[in-house]
């Protein structure tokens, strides 16, 4: 596009004319990509975009859009310049114009709540090519497009990577986009633009409470989805849930309700658990499906519940979203199955709130025979109010637990465990702040017929400590530790 048409009506930019030929191949925002043309100085609260004016040039940027000129480096004449007050708002309006509406040329879904909305874009997705179309995903875990796995920098992008990933897709004919949408992005205006051909939401208890100022304000973050969808929209809305309820007179669009507790439109019947998975009946409309999954518990049957309900409201066939369900073996990071024929059962789960934790620890408690040990921690720099209420969940339903480091960034790892374990009101734990020791002794003292739930960290395979980040593989730990001892 040439930088007259990109511009064009725009009319706080200023900028000189002899560049209006200039042919712009792309937007960015961040210095550290590659870049396709023009580069937009946003600023941060702790940074100046304009101080990353010379890594942008250097990485191939033609035209830089700035609101002040960058301290101690003279743009070369070449450059195209273009000034204006506000590049925030200059951004939106030329990630518009660039890229136009791509959301219109596909079906994107968008995913919310405090759980589950990993396991449900799986889900999706794996419907999606049972039926042999073409599915990008947008998540936690990484950002799979095409065949580009791409490791994931936060749970929802920001606006202009959607919407260039969106276009990205019209142009490589892929019909359908899942996304996971974190009420952080919802706050901040990620998803704008993005028009959702459907939303689920999976449920809200408490979580990122150092971002909102309490449970209300994170349940508006998380309505402003619903709120925003056309009239055509699917909304698909856990009404077990005491906000899906509330959520569901807030949607504009066609309202599809799921439960196991209450009446809903989709509904889960003679559920059976064990520790190779689950067995249940789907009830959906006039349909039953007898599905049988290796996703262990009954937060799993709600999120399977979510995705064949969505997968419906998107015109699925029944035989589709069953043959999708029993494709998925399992989620990185979610209940995960590690190690062997070791005579008892060890688990990777990504729990890191009080409900999460009573959610995986009851499934395990469901289908375990021995002992359950749980090894977890708390994040550091995050909502501080949630870690006495996790210790005292795993308190009540573990047998044993090491409480440990998970990501304590800036904090003093023993003033988080020293949080967590206010919480117990009984003698049934150990503190052990190496998290790798700590694997290592509830490895260790685990019997025949017991469960180690490693808790927290999921699919992540590093941990962010005060001044660095390092490699931190639990799945490469635990295999390692048992075949030294096995």
């Amino acid at each position: 596009m040439r930088l007259r048409d990109l511009l064009n009506s725009i009319s706080d930019a200023h900028w000189d004319q002899r560049f209006a030929g200039l042919s712009v191949s792309g937007i960015s925002c961040d210095s550290r990509e590659d870049q396709p043309g023009l580069f937009v100085a946003v600023s941060g609260a702790k940074f100046n975009g304009a101080d990353f004016i010379r890594d942008a040039i250097d990485r191939g940027a033609i035209a830089v859009a700035l609101a002040a000129k960058p301290r101690g480096f003279r743009i070369p004449d070449d450059i195209a310049v273009i000034e204006t007050p506000d590049p925030k708002r200059f951004l939106r309006q030329v990630t518009e114009r660039f890229y136009g509406n791509p959301s219109s040329l596909l079906k994107t879904v968008g995913i919310t709540g405090t759980n589950g909305k990993t396991t449900i874009t799986y889900l999706l997705e794996s419907i999606i090519r049972a039926d042999r179309k073409q599915c990008a995903v947008i998540g936690t875990v990484n950002y799979r497009i095409g065949d580009q796995v791409v490791q994931s920098k936060n749970t929802t992008p920001g606006y202009l990577e959607n919407q260039r990933a969106l276009w990205q897709l019209t142009l490589m004919d892929v019909p359908f986009c899942v996304m996971e949408v974190s009420s952080h992005a919802l706050e901040q205006g990620r998803v704008d633009g993005i028009g959702f051909a459907a939303a689920v939401f999976t449920n809200l208890t408490q979580d990122h409470l150092d971002f909102h100022e309490d449970m209300e304000q994170y349940f508006q973050a998380k309505a402003l989805l619903f709120k925003g969808l056309s009239a055509g929209a699917a909304a698909v809305i856990n009404t077990d849930d005491e906000y899906g309820r509330r959520m569901k007179a807030l949607s504009r669009g066609p309202v599809t309700t799921y439960g196991i507790d209450a009446q809903a439109q989709v509904m889960a019947r003679n559920i059976r658990y064990d520790l190779e998975g689950s067995t249940f009946d789907i009830v959906l409309g006039e349909d039953t499906l007898p599905v049988r999954t290796k996703l262990i518990g009954k937060h799993n049957v709600y999120n399977i519940l979510a995705a064949a309900a969505c997968a419906q409201a998107l015109g699925f066939s029944p035989v589709i979203i069953r043959k999708g369900i029993e494709a998925v073996k399992h989620v990185p990071g979610r209940l995960e199955p590690v190690g062997g024929a070791q005579g008892f059962s060890v688990f990777i789960d990504y729990a890191h709130t009080e409900d999460g934790l009573v959610n995986v620890l009851k499934s395990l408690r469901e289908v375990g025979k021995g002992r359950i040990i749980v090894v977890f921690g708390c994040g550091g720099d995050r909502d501080r109010d949630k870690r006495p209420k996790m210790g005292r969940a795993v308190c009540g339903l573990a047998d044993h637990a090491i409480v440990t480091s998970d990501n304590p960034r800036s904090e003093d790892p023993q003033a988080i465990i020293n949080a967590i374990t206010a919480g117990f009101t009984k003698n049934n734990f150990e503190v052990c702040p190496d998290r790798q020791e700590a694997i290592g002794r509830a490895l260790g003292a685990a019997r025949g017929g017991d469960i180690v739930l490693l808790a927290g960290k999921g699919h992540e395979d590093y941990q962010i400590l005060k001044d660095k980040t390092i490699p931190f593989n639990e799945r490469e730990i635990v295999e390692k530790f048992l075949s030294v001892h096995r």
